[in-house]
């Protein structure tokens, strides 16, 4: 018997006893998969001794893959936040890979039973938004840039097990709060929850309504805040804070605990802003080229609960897919593209891409990829460059906001969702005549043009693009410079002539430093990277 010296082993030893040993022999591979990460961000962000001290193959933009790192990683930085959260990712990880552990026999018996061939086909009769979920699942790791992926501060082991990525479901509670407690829209009707006697109806994940009953007990003692009888099961997404309840509309709900280097409650300003810029965003996405290939996960409505700082109560709904794709068209987030298949052991890319060649009758692998990557690229990029270059729109197109739609194989449509992070250029909008009015003091808003041209090129380029590229050329043997000139290529064409294509194509552009970032406790913090799209 393994002696019991964190507190998740601990906990599990009395919660759920049949994972210790899973947990106890994932913890090893999760030091050194956070440590690696961690490493790699370093090299990424020229930080200390990082490029001296570690080596491994470097790609487009800076990414680098290191020969792994055996250390724990909180000995590799000095800061204590951090360590904190890094080990926080550790033991998150490797409750994870036990539970992952657990699950992924069933998939591969299911598909099995069912004849599928991998996990792509075992979801092929699942509805649009319940199989988009269970995808997201399968990126265990999390962000891929980020080495705090799995960190969850403020959660224990029964939360995790509760409430995680990994869990079959979390629930929704609801408050009904006074009328000068809720700013925005009234979800009673929306989401067939009345809220008596004049009072306003406030959607709650389950674990912040009981944190705030811990936190806030005398609003609840004097009525002020009153809890419903009703309790809506919702599953998880990768997003943790947005939750899928039956149905095919999602609500994005305040969690105040910490993921990755964030505490995920939602300000007032998201709630207000999510619905205009739906509206906006729909209208325009119909007059830039590719746009009526996006399907906008629209955000009509939201409320926020006027409690503490703004942030606690707050809910955003979003538009789900249900009812809305063509006969054949399968979804896959593309935050599971790149994780692995429990069923066949490749990526997901892998399978979707392998299933494009027998599409267009590929028998070449690189051309089957090469072929894949530019019809991919040619649904991403000519309405995100558009929209940053005609209307100022800069949106944040990252693996975990973009959801592609596949015709066997073949890139057919973009679903794009969670609208708080985009950067909106103020002067740019008002030069195409769109109207836009931000709730006073949004961090969205900007009059600097470089702002708005490094969320698209870290997004879109660096995080998105950069992936594919990588796992491409493992699972297909691309080269990553043939893959880029494909790339360069649909760049080309999408901003002939434009101002923004420079900034794009120069011999580097800024990458997002996230772990400089959280040393410095700052806003937005940008590094020079290496630029593969460069000189092609």
């Amino acid at each position: 018997m393994r002696p019991l010296t964190d507190p998740i082993a601990a906990d599990l030893a009395d919660l759920a006893p049949q994972l210790l040993s899973g947990y106890f022999d994932a913890l090893p591979q999760a030091r050194v998969t956070v440590a690696t990460r961690l490493a790699e961000a370093l090299w990424r962000e020229d930080l200390g001794d990082a490029r001296a001290r570690f080596h491994g193959e470097r790609h487009g933009f800076d990414r680098v893959l290191l020969d792994p790192v055996d250390a724990d990683p909180v000995t590799l930085v000095t800061h204590d936040g951090l360590r904190a959260e890094l080990d926080s990712a550790v033991h998150g990880l490797a409750l994870a890979y036990a539970r992952r552990a657990t699950i992924d026999p069933g998939h591969r018996a299911a598909a099995a039973v069912a004849g599928a061939a991998d996990m792509l086909a075992l979801l092929d009769g699942a509805a649009p938004d319940e199989r988009t979920a269970r995808l997201e699942q399968l990126a265990v790791e999390g962000h891929n840039l980020h080495p705090c992926g799995r960190t969850r501060l403020g959660w224990g082991t029964g939360d995790l097990i509760a409430h995680d990525l990994e869990s079959e479901s979390t629930a929704i509670g609801f408050l009904a709060v006074p009328p000068e407690l809720a700013l925005g829209d009234d979800l009673s009707q929306r989401l067939g929850v009345p809220a008596p006697g004049g009072r306003r109806l406030l959607p709650v994940h389950i674990w912040q309504l009981r944190h705030l009953t811990g936190r806030h007990p005398e609003l609840f003692a004097d009525g002020t805040l009153r809890v419903l009888d009703d309790v809506v099961p919702a599953r998880p997404t990768a997003a943790l804070r947005t939750v899928l309840p039956p149905g095919s509309t999602y609500l994005k709900l305040s969690l105040d605990i910490q993921v990755t280097s964030t505490r995920r409650s939602i300000s007032i300003a998201s709630t207000r802003n999510g619905p205009a810029l739906s509206e906006v965003l729909s209208r325009l996405l119909e007059l830039v080229p590719g746009g009526g290939r996006v399907l906008l996960m629209a955000e009509p409505a939201g409320v926020a609960g006027l409690l503490e700082d703004g942030r606690q109560l707050s809910t955003i709904v979003r538009e789900g897919l249900g009812g809305r794709l063509a006969a054949g068209e399968q979804p896959v987030p593309a935050s599971s593209l790149a994780a692995l298949d429990p069923v066949t052991g490749r990526t997901l890319l892998a399978g979707v891409v392998d299933r494009y060649a027998a599409t267009r009758g590929l028998a070449d692998p690189r051309s089957a990829a090469s072929g894949f990557l530019r019809e991919y690229a040619e649904l991403l990029l000519p309405p995100v460059l558009a929209l940053a270059a005609r209307h100022g729109i800069g949106l944040e197109a990252h693996l975990q906001n973009c959801v592609p739609t596949f015709r066997d194989g073949v890139p057919h449509r973009l679903a794009l969702r969670d609208l708080a992070g985009l950067r909106v250029h103020h002067p740019r909008l008002a030069a195409s005549g769109a109207r836009l009015q931000l709730w006073p003091g949004s961090v969205i808003g900007t009059e600097d043009e470089t702002v708005l041209r490094s969320k698209v090129a870290y997004t879109a380029f660096q995080a998105h693009l950069g992936e594919l590229v990588l796992r491409l050329g493992q699972s297909h043997g691309l080269a990553a410079d043939a893959a880029w000139r494909v790339v360069r290529e649909v760049v080309d064409t999408s901003l002939a002539g434009h101002p923004d294509h420079a900034f794009y194509t120069a011999a580097t552009v800024p990458h997002k430093a996230l772990t400089r970032m959280r040393l410095a406790g700052a806003g937005d913090l940008y590094v020079p990277v290496q630029n593969p799209l460069h000189g092609r």
